[in-house]
């Protein structure tokens, strides 16, 4: 099954304005897929370079300016498909695009640890760059149609939306077990130096358990044997790697508000099922609030990355145990939500929030109208 992603047009238009074009993700969301449905909608001539490939990396890695117009030759669209594997590759696409500016480049990298490092620098004011993440329901929508989107709901919040997922439809165990340990790491071992693999599933099957409540680095050092700057450092790969992301809390000027409090959620409820073991329907399953929250919050992130939508975004929570489950600043407005499963409960803005924050709105999302806030 095809499915158009919303990456396809914005990246169309983008073509042949004399910057690179880097497309970032996760592993297995379909990078490689988008580069040939690109190229198959435009006439020009077509390189394309696949850098899992060691010949291809050797040729790619630090060329002179005649090698690399050598390689290129009369290709008008070059693609370099996991330009992460190639060392340098900034330099060699600084010089690409400084040589050759009527030359189209295409770039993808399954992972930030290496490729933005390597080309951030060196592409700085030559670059359009794009974050690729599992299929997005408003993607799913165009695909399938919203009702029949909208049945799906409850197997989206248990299997979620990577491509061979939604593609293997009856083999969705199988498929999830084989990204979860086959995949899902491959960039932070490949280029990071972990001496122990073991302690990262350990930390995201904690972190998968702790979906929705502030996450205390103590806490987790203590229970999974490490320090705290190794949770820290672990972390923020994973974040890098596209498995997990974090909100910090909002705080300005309230005396007893948490101030450096964080709360982390997956960019895919799949992933986060298949860590701890528990693709159990929703009906027999305690933590159905939380992957209500985890799947609003990433198809959230998904909709504002996709409609360049810029806010920044938090929790709220005082040590009175007062608390909003999301908060989008934009424009000066305190823009807020609270996430429901349950239909029939009710939620109202705290007047210490309303009180001390008067620019803001405030929302009630639950399944009567979730559409409206992660897009169709």
């Amino acid at each position: 099954m095809s499915i158009e992603r919303a990456l396809e047009k914005v990246i169309i238009t983008r073509l042949f304005k004399r910057k690179a074009i880097v497309i970032i993700g996760p592993r297995q969301v379909g990078k490689t897929t988008l580069l040939h449905l690109i190229s198959e909608k435009t006439d020009k001539k077509l390189l394309f370079l696949n850098c899992d490939e060691p010949d291809i990396r050797k040729k790619l890695e630090l060329p002179t300016s005649t090698q690399l117009k050598a390689i290129i030759g009369d290709a008008e669209l070059i693609m370099i498909d996991e330009a992460q594997r190639v060392k340098d590759i900034g330099i060699t696409l600084k010089l690409l695009i400084d040589n050759l500016p009527d030359k189209q480049v295409v770039v993808t990298g399954s992972s930030a640890l290496e490729l933005s490092n390597s080309i951030n620098e060196p592409l700085t004011g030559r670059k359009f760059e794009y974050k690729m993440l599992p299929f997005s329901f408003a993607e799913m929508v165009n695909a399938n149609g919203l009702l029949e989107e909208s049945r799906l709901l409850e197997h989206r919040m248990i299997y979620g939306m990577y491509p061979d997922v939604v593609n293997n439809q009856g083999d969705e165990r199988e498929v999830l077990t084989n990204i979860v340990s086959s995949y899902l790491y491959k960039d932070i071992f490949d280029f990071q130096d972990i001496r122990k693999p073991e302690i990262i599933e350990k930390l995201l099957q904690a972190l998968a358990l702790q979906v929705g409540s502030e996450v205390s680095i103590n806490e987790l050092a203590q229970l999974i044997g490490i320090d705290n700057s190794t949770i820290l450092r672990y972390t923020d790969l994973l974040e890098k790697s596209y498995i997990i992301f974090h909100l910090n809390s909002y705080s300005r000027n309230i005396r007893n508000e948490l101030k450096k409090s964080r709360k982390i959620y997956f960019y895919d409820n799949g992933v986060r099922n298949a860590l701890i073991s528990n693709l159990n329907p929703l009906g027999l399953r305690t933590d159905v609030g939380a992957l209500w929250e985890n799947f609003l919050l990433s198809e959230r992130i998904k909709r504002n990355n996709y409609e360049g939508n810029y806010a920044n975004c938090y929790f709220w929570r005082t040590t009175q145990q007062q608390e909003i489950d999301f908060i989008e600043d934009k424009d000066g407005i305190l823009n807020c939500y609270e996430f429901k499963w349950n239909t029939t409960k009710k939620a109202k803005l705290t007047s210490t929030f309303a009180t001390n924050y008067p620019n803001h709105t405030f929302k009630l999302i639950n399944q009567d109208n979730y559409i409206d806030f992660i897009g169709k």
